[in-house]
């Protein structure tokens, strides 16, 4: 970055990015999935339902159960809350769905006292984690939902794990207990169901667990930060698959799977079922008449002969998007934090953020220590750069004089100029190597900066409070430009034409407009680095010149 067609280059490959990077949100490809044969309840105007994918012919015309209208967000009163160290949750005791989740340990907004909730159901937005049993003798369906009960109307954690059993019973004779536990520190719930047949017939029903929200609740972002608001899954043949609400409406998921999850992605968190491992689950969507994206797993079916019992297991996750976390409760869900294509860089970048961090206790911190560290591994090559534009400056006389013998004859212009370069041992693209290295480096820090929930409200110093989102001040693009324009004073005369000469004259004020909307802490990386790079500057310009080099033309 410290030629003019090298930052030249950059500015483009970096608009390039974001624009591609926006494109590819837009059009994000959906799931492979083969032609759908499910069948659909029928929809009323007020409910929200969603069918599953056929299951067999005991199961064919099972549907999992409406969720509540809108309009009867209280349940006529049967919620029960329950709260631990990090969850506050809200259950309502018809059909036992969360219809409600706060993050007791993030601010809904900066400094806010308010708390965030990820899952909710009001007049507006629905977003919910619904689970039940449907078939022949299941508890749940369309005509109506279990109605359980609990011994409390709220619940709190006060050892390390806590247990909320709900209770039914039906009039064939199934007791069913569903249980929701939940351990401190953990954002993972285990659903569970005990069954026990005590009627006179046997017993069949499968299990499932979908996550319903509403689609246009989501944001994407801008150019400048795009974020993702969508279904993803994971199975056996992919690890981590997007499933945006666009390609829902198209064509709708049905996968038969043993190992994955299904889920709901927004920025910095996650809501996902994670069914048990150990059998061939189908995943599968739905969109509602009303607007209503739903992705769900469907459990085998299950028998339970009279006088026996089964329990069924699966765990939902309700949280951030915590790497350590997720990866402890299913593998592959920590790719949720989606770092692009270089997420092989981004994740050593994260991580070794994430080890700094701990020592100096502060992102901001860490990220100029990230940046030293980096600069510092590049300082061989950026001295070979710097002394590769010294050398390429001595042969200018010898070029003038190729190109006064050789006129406008680009061919053996261009082999004369080779065969002097040959000659003198000098690449005339060993300045450019520094700038292709710094750039993925910069792309990955720009993904961790952007996806890591970690950083989000993350304060450094004085005015800088959130380091996941712009300067609001403008302080830091500022004197980045500055610092680019420092840069171009310290380096050797730009090239001759004019136009060149033009847009490297401009570049810090382009840079700096754009830099505007960047996450501060990306901000700071790359004025860190040009402070760096200056100093790195005038150490090797002065030791060349002390050699009889004329390295800058002054």
């Amino acid at each position: 970055m410290n030629s003019p067609r090298s930052i030249l280059l950059v500015a483009f490959i970096v608009v390039s990015f974001f624009l591609f990077q926006q494109w590819t949100i837009d059009t994000a490809p959906g799931t492979k999935a083969p032609q759908q044969t499910q069948q659909t309840t029928q929809q009323t105007e007020n409910q929200n339902s969603a069918a599953v994918p056929q299951a067999g012919s005991n199961t064919a015309d099972s549907a999992v159960p409406e969720s509540n209208s809108p309009n009867a967000i209280t349940s006529n009163g049967r919620l029960i809350t329950v709260v631990t160290d990090e969850l506050e949750l809200k259950i309502d005791l018809n059909g036992g769905d969360i219809v409600s989740a706060k993050l007791l340990e993030f601010a809904a907004t900066l400094d806010s006292e308010e708390r965030f909730q990820l899952l909710k159901r009001n007049s507006n937005h629905i977003y919910i984690a619904q689970s039940g049993l449907i078939g022949p003798q299941g508890i749940d369906s369309n005509n109506g939902r279990a109605q359980y009960q609990a011994t409390q109307e709220r619940y709190r954690l006060e050892g390390d794990t806590l247990e909320v059993p709900l209770t039914t019973q039906t009039e064939s004779g199934l007791q069913v207990t569903k249980t929701f536990v939940i351990k401190r520190g953990h954002y993972d719930i285990g659903v569970n169901y005990a069954v026990e047949n005590q009627g006179s017939e046997a017993a069949q029903f499968q299990f499932y667990g979908q996550l319903q929200q509403t689609m246009a609740a989501g944001e994407s972002g801008s150019m400048i930060m795009p974020t993702y608001f969508g279904a993803a899954y994971s199975q056996d043949e992919d690890k981590f698959e997007k499933y945006p609400f666009d390609d829902m409406r198209e064509k709708k998921l049905n996968v038969t799977t043993e190992s994955g999850w299904v889920s709901m992605l927004q920025h910095y968190f996650v809501a996902a079922w994670v069914p048990t491992q150990t059998q061939q689950n189908k995943f599968y969507s739905q969109v509602t008449r009303s607007n209503q994206a739903v992705i769900g797993v469907l459990y085998p079916s299950t028998t339970v002969q009279p006088g026996t019992s089964q329990t069924i297991n699966s765990t939902l996750f309700v949280g951030p998007k915590d790497q350590d976390a997720m990866a402890q409760v299913a593998p592959y869900l920590d790719l949720t934090v989606d770092y692009g294509f270089l997420w092989w860089l981004a994740q050593p970048i994260f991580k070794l953020l994430q080890f700094l961090q701990s020592f100096v206790i502060n992102w901001g911190l860490a990220i100029i220590l990230v940046t030293v560290i980096i600069k510092a591994l590049l300082f061989p090559l950026t001295k070979a750069q710097y002394v590769s534009m010294a050398k390429m400056r001595l042969l200018q006389p010898k070029m003038k004089s190729l190109r006064e013998r050789y006129g406008d004859d680009r061919q053996k212009m261009g082999q004369a100029m080779m065969k002097l370069y040959k000659e003198e041992k000098v690449n005339p693209l060993g300045g450019c190597l520094p700038m292709l290295l710094q750039l993925p480096i910069f792309l990955s820090l720009y993904w961790v900066l952007l996806e890591s929930v970690e950083l989000r409200h993350s304060s450094f110093v004085f005015w800088i409070q959130d380091l996941s989102t712009k300067d609001p001040y403008y302080i830091l693009p500022i004197l980045m430009g500055a610092s680019m324009f420092f840069m171009q004073r310290l380096q050797p005369t730009p090239a001759t034409d004019p136009m060149q000469q033009k847009l490297f004259q401009y570049m810090p004020v382009i840079f700096t407009v754009f830099f505007l909307w960047f996450p501060s802490g990306l901000v700071l990386y790359w004025l860190v680095s040009n402070l760096i790079t200056i100093a790195q500057m005038l150490i090797i310009y002065n030791g060349l010149e002390k050699k009889g080099i004329n390295v800058r033309g002054k």
